[in-house]
């Protein structure tokens, strides 16, 4: 992969001579949105359109080093611009806040304004050089890519990191509309009371509304196939503005390159994977901005092991602001659980590759938090999901996959999020999605909404269709 340092003062005639049209990605500071865009930088570049991906040093390789289900030297060609920013202070996360959205990476969010000048600076020396300048920004970084308004040849597009259905939803409430059981949402979709700390949601203020009327169209991370009726319903919203909006995903591969025996990069887990039985493992994860206290992991932990079910446990804090600096909590296990699991679950505490466990054939269901990139992985793998939400969009996702898709069951009801989940819970969550008649019935639809998914980014599948569009329009 390409690097260069901010101002790009250079290499802009190499990267964009014979270039009608470049693309910049500009992703919010944080794992599920810096590698919902490096993905869809892949995608953009199988059409040789150059990308530009830009964020500060620390994030550029944080997004490098986690991508997961392809060989990231076959991107060499997405030009990485690393801005140094001033340092930012960040606490660690906090196992015990009330509001368990990951407050501490707020110092980071306030940091992305510091990419404003650099970016304005590429943008001009792009558009003097390319027929047209594309900017897919996240759809917090509005202030960011403000230059791109100013000048003639540049067009921005909104890419939103949350499922269509969160999107409509947000869409409905700002018209003032209550949430009422209808043809598009169900009665008991909860609110956003608990998701989000009051500082963020002043942040989505200032860099979310303010921008949106300077948007020339949406991408999304998720396909026709699965949310068609939010896709129209958002559409018909917007069609005085003359918005479009395109379903591009699954951003991420839909099938993954064969492991060959002598591969020093194998996972363990992956090999431990390798001896199970089809569709007997549960893998459990919370996502980068999930921090539990140690009640919790005890409770959750007593209760895999009571489940008596296979499982591979992804045990982390959630990330810090920057992953490669400070110490890391290390949770505790009840006394001698790993070897009391042996043979039956697996503990990794480092960084797994998510599609990799997904896609294989041991793995079974899925405990998630039901961040999006999660549930779009998941959906794509053909995985069903035991919901267990913690902030942000996840408790409306929740409701997509559980009671819209019925590809899923809920652990922990939104409306009881301050409470413990005990082991008793956690290991009737687990039977039920990998041991009852319900379960297999939901294995079977995931599987199928899986196959479809994975077909439709085939020749003459709907995201394949949607992507050759989408590529048609920013080359027009």
């Amino acid at each position: 992969m390409a690097n260069q340092q901010d101002p790009p003062s250079h290499g802009i005639n190499d990267l964009t001579k014979q270039a009608q049209v470049v693309v910049v990605m500009v992703p919010l500071p944080a794992q599920g949105h810096l590698n919902q865009l490096l993905q869809l930088s892949r995608l953009i570049l199988s059409h040789n359109i150059p990308v530009h991906y830009v964020g500060a040093t620390t994030h550029n390789r944080q997004a490098k080093q986690r991508v997961h289900g392809w060989d990231p030297n076959a991107a060499a060609n997405i030009h990485f611009h690393d801005i140094e920013i001033p340092p930012f202070h960040c606490p660690p996360p906090d196992p015990k806040a009330k509001i368990k959205f990951p407050s501490h990476l707020q110092p980071v969010f306030n940091a992305s304004s510091q990419l404003t000048e650099p970016v304005s600076m590429l943008l001009r020396a792009l558009s003097c050089k390319a027929r047209k300048v594309i900017v897919i920004h996240d759809s917090l970084m509005g202030s960011v890519i403000e230059e791109a308004r100013f000048l003639s040849n540049a067009e921005s597009y909104t890419f939103h990191s949350v499922s269509a259905f969160a999107i409509s939803l947000y869409e409905w409430e700002q018209e003032g509309k209550l949430i009422e059981e209808n043809e598009l949402f169900p009665r008991d979709t909860p609110s956003l009371e608990g998701c989000f700390t009051d500082e963020f949601a002043d942040f989505v203020d200032c860099h979310y509304s303010k921008y949106q009327k300077f948007n020339t169209g949406c991408v999304y991370n998720t396909c026709k196939l699965v949310e068609s009726a939010y896709l129209d319903f958002l559409e018909k919203e917007t069609i005085k503005e003359g918005i479009k909006h395109w379903a591009l995903g699954p951003f991420n591969p839909v099938t993954i390159p064969e492991r060959s025996e002598s591969s020093k990069k194998q996972h363990f887990c992956l090999e431990w994977l390798d001896k199970q039985a089809k569709n007997t493992v549960i893998y459990v994860s919370f996502g980068t901005t999930t921090t539990f206290d140690d009640e919790q992991i005890k409770e959750l932990a007593i209760g895999l092991r009571e489940s008596k079910k296979k499982f591979i446990w992804v045990l982390r804090d959630g990330d810090k602001g920057d992953v490669f600096n400070g110490e890391e909590r290390r949770a505790e296990l009840p006394k001698g659980y790993e070897n009391s699991v042996d043979g039956i679950g697996l503990v990794v505490r480092d960084w797994a590759p998510q599609l990799e466990i997904l896609a294989h054939p041991a793995t079974g269901g899925f405990m998630s938090h039901c961040g999006w990139n999660s549930c779009m992985e998941s959906i794509s793998m053909g995985v069903p999901i035991a919901a267990w939400p913690m902030h942000s969009d996840q408790p409306r996702n929740t409701v997509l996959i559980t009671e819209v898709l019925k590809i899923g069951i809920v652990v922990k009801d939104w409306a009881q999020r301050d409470e413990i989940v005990t082991s008793k819970i956690v290991g009737s969550a687990v039977n039920r999605l990998m041991a009852s008649t319900e379960g297999d019935e939901m294995r079977k639809r995931a599987a199928e909404m899986g196959e479809s998914v994975r077909g439709s980014v085939a020749e003459g599948g709907v995201s394949r269709m949607e992507m050759e569009s989408f590529i048609a329009h920013i080359t027009r």
